[in-house]
């Protein structure tokens, strides 16, 4: 019978939190990410907690966390501070109304943009360029 190791290696990690190797060594140097000991003669092994946690700061990145606010997140993951994360993700959704509010004015300001160069068939300058050079 041939021993099969315990745990990732970590190309099996990756693949398994869907992220590249180079992924996991960044947030390794980021200290997002404990690199356990190697043994003598070894690979390094990664258990179930790591790839739930790559897991766990890739969520958080695609609600809009930058890796500061994830640590951050992380730093309360006991369980216990609760209150704390709620307090990080009301600032996060602010940040997030504020950009869609920013977006929106964008969106009104192409529209119209679009409209006038629409109207102005024929005319010698286009609108659109006109807005922009001033």
């Amino acid at each position: 019978m041939h021993y099969k190791p315990e745990g990732f290696t970590i190309g099996a990690l990756a693949a398994a939190a869907d992220v590249g190797v180079e992924t996991i060594r960044f947030y390794q140097r980021r200290g997002l990410l404990n690199e356990p000991d190697r043994p003598p003669g070894g690979v390094r092994r990664y258990g179930k907690q790591d790839v739930a946690r790559v897991r766990f700061i890739k969520a958080a990145q695609q609600l809009g966390f930058s890796l500061d606010e994830v640590n951050g997140l992380l730093l309360l993951d006991d369980g216990t501070h609760c209150d704390d994360a709620r307090v990080l993700a009301e600032h996060k959704l602010a940040m997030v109304k504020d950009k869609l509010a920013g977006l929106r004015q964008i969106e009104r300001a192409l529209s119209d943009m679009i409209s006038q160069c629409k109207s102005s068939r024929g005319n010698v300058c286009c609108p659109m360029i006109m807005a922009l050079q001033s």
